[in-house]
């Protein structure tokens, strides 16, 4: 309930996000026979609230949320920023995973920045998200783990620009429309981080969940919550001048926001003195 309840009051715009995050963890955490792991993986354009959902996500398993000592947090460029080192990282990964899900079966692991993972790293962390059993007498089918990219960002915008083209609203979108070409497009793009990966082959990947570009009207939501979360009263003008402030795509309809709600918290710092 507290999943849905705060994605309700702090996701915008993302109405295919909030329906299958909670459908897919509300129904894994309920399984008591689960056949494999939750895979979840986030595609959208920086600013759309990947990472915001995979925090919302820990805070409504744990206690602690992201401090959780269960949680495991990747970054592609600290973790692994050297290709020389590939075969080492394999092995650590591996390392990880096991060493934590020995402590703890419902272990979630997030990996940010996949679009800039080298290519077959994650491929080593297959045998956990497999259909097995026990891998050398550990089980993972408790386990959750949440990518999140950039890569098919643009596919997910062309499908929302042909909606709106169309005269139909986002709300419109399915997943139908967008999952299967957005699975192809990361698994065929050299730098998604799943470039032919046998996850995306063999369906391990439970849901590909796209994140649409933000609009106008989206912005001005999130700098209102951000102003009401720092004790302020808001104001409308404040609000329509950071939105403004904000530059926008394509560059004739000028309907998406370049950076999503990315610079809001820093643009707000510029008209209050907090």
């Amino acid at each position: 309930a507290a999943l849905q309840e705060n994605l309700d009051k702090k996701l915008f715009g993302q109405h295919l996000v909030s329906k299958v995050v909670v459908k897919a963890v509300r129904g894994f955490l309920n399984n008591t026979n689960a056949k494999k792991p939750l895979a979840l993986s986030l595609h959208g354009w920086t600013g759309t609230g990947k990472n915001f959902v995979s925090k919302i996500v820990a805070e409504s398993i744990y206690k602690r949320g992201l401090q959780s000592k269960y949680v495991h947090q990747f970054v592609a460029t600290l973790h692994f920023p050297h290709a020389h080192s590939i075969n080492l990282y394999k092995d650590q990964l591996q390392s990880w995973i096991r060493g934590n899900v020995s402590v703890c079966p419902r272990s979630l692991f997030i990996f940010d920045e996949m679009d800039k993972m080298h290519a077959g790293l994650i491929d080593s962390i297959k045998p956990f998200l497999d259909y097995y059993e026990l891998l050398d007498g550990v089980s993972y089918r408790q386990a959750i783990f949440i990518f999140l990219s950039n890569a098919g960002a643009e596919k997910i915008t062309e499908v929302a620009l042909d909606f709106w083209r169309n005269g139909r609203t986002r709300e419109d979108i399915q997943l139908t429309d967008i999952q299967n070409a957005l699975s192809v497009s990361v698994f065929n793009n050299k730098n998604s981080g799943f470039w032919h990966s046998t996850l995306i082959d063999r369906n391990l990947i439970d849901y590909f969940i796209p994140f649409l570009p933000l609009e106008y009207k989206h912005v001005k939501m999130c700098v209102r919550v951000e102003i009401e979360s720092r004790g302020y009263a808001v104001d409308e003008d404040i609000v329509s001048r950071i939105a403004d402030e904000m530059t926008y795509f394509p560059r004739e309809e000028r309907i998406y926001s370049d950076k999503g709600c990315k610079t809001v918290d820093a643009k707000l710092d510029y008209y209050y003195d907090f």
